[in-house]
């Protein structure tokens, strides 16, 4: 319906639209929208991609590459968790374990990471709820613990308790993963999966963490046990992964990026 407004409205004034994700579910209702979808993407005047990974790899973003940016999703800077929440944490799950953050969704790969972790035997933490709880923890190994909904303040007690982050989303539905953020905002290794979106924008194989293949038990258990065996790696992944956060992904440099693209545009069309 926006689209549609858009052309029937004409505004007058430049117009952005950030583009989050191409269309993957939905695939099937694609080629009835795609005329309008292109009608609408011609005629804005520039297109914001939320990652350069997405950018390389959308084959609908290709065909719009001159008029094309990057301004990766930042989030804001991290308040350290409360001492006594931490010590309630630390009480109820321990710590040093393997930690999953996010909606359970069927995008999200936890059926791989569950058999991994039934693999290797390694403590793996599930914080979030969703559609596939009720499928997945009936059938989870005991190392594995389905905490469900958590708050703002409960995730990063989590964060700073966990060893590793592990995000196994194995679908393009995964755009970004602003999860992934958080966790190199609190300055954690991450493991995830190549599926050619924002994921490995913010995890970069080999600087911040490790990335799998998708879909792939073996290759996440593997990578699980080697930043197990591995503290050395584990902070070197992790301060990397801070600093990037600190240079790419907070919010303050997501919101210059887009005053400066819009008093760009404004500049042009005045």
């Amino acid at each position: 319906l926006q689209d549609l407004m858009h052309l029937l409205l004409r505004p007058q004034c430049p117009s952005v639209v950030t583009y989050h994700s191409d269309i993957v579910k939905q695939r099937f209702i694609l080629p009835f929208y795609r005329p309008l979808m292109q009608r609408f993407l011609t005629s804005v005047d520039h297109i914001v991609a939320t990652s350069s990974s997405y950018k390389q790899t959308s084959p609908v973003l290709c065909r719009y590459t001159e008029k094309t940016s990057v301004i990766p999703i930042g989030v804001r800077d991290r308040e350290e968790p409360a001492k006594a929440n931490l010590q309630k944490w630390r009480a109820t799950v321990g710590e040093g374990f393997f930690l999953f953050i996010g909606v359970l969704r069927y995008y999200k790969g936890l059926p791989f990471l569950i058999d991994a972790a039934r693999r290797t035997g390694l403590p793996v933490i599930v914080a979030g709820d969703g559609e596939m709880r009720n499928t997945l923890e009936p059938t989870a190994p005991p190392n594995v613990t389905f905490l469900g909904e958590v708050s703002d303040a409960d995730k990063e007690a989590l964060l700073s308790l966990c060893s590793t982050f592990v995000f196994p989303s194995h679908l393009r539905s995964e755009a970004f993963g602003v999860s992934l953020v958080e966790a190199a905002r609190a300055g954690k290794p991450m493991i995830s999966c190549e599926i050619g979106t924002g994921t490995s924008y913010v995890n970069v194989n080999g600087e911040t963490g490790l990335v799998v293949q998708p879909a792939d038990v073996d290759a996440l258990g593997t990578a699980m046990q080697q930043l197990n065996a591995d503290p050395e790696c584990r902070i070197r992944f992790g301060r990397s992964a801070r600093e990037r956060y600190e240079r790419l992904l907070r919010e303050q440099n997501m919101c210059e990026s887009y005053l400066a693209l819009y008093e760009r545009l404004s500049s042009v069309a005045c």
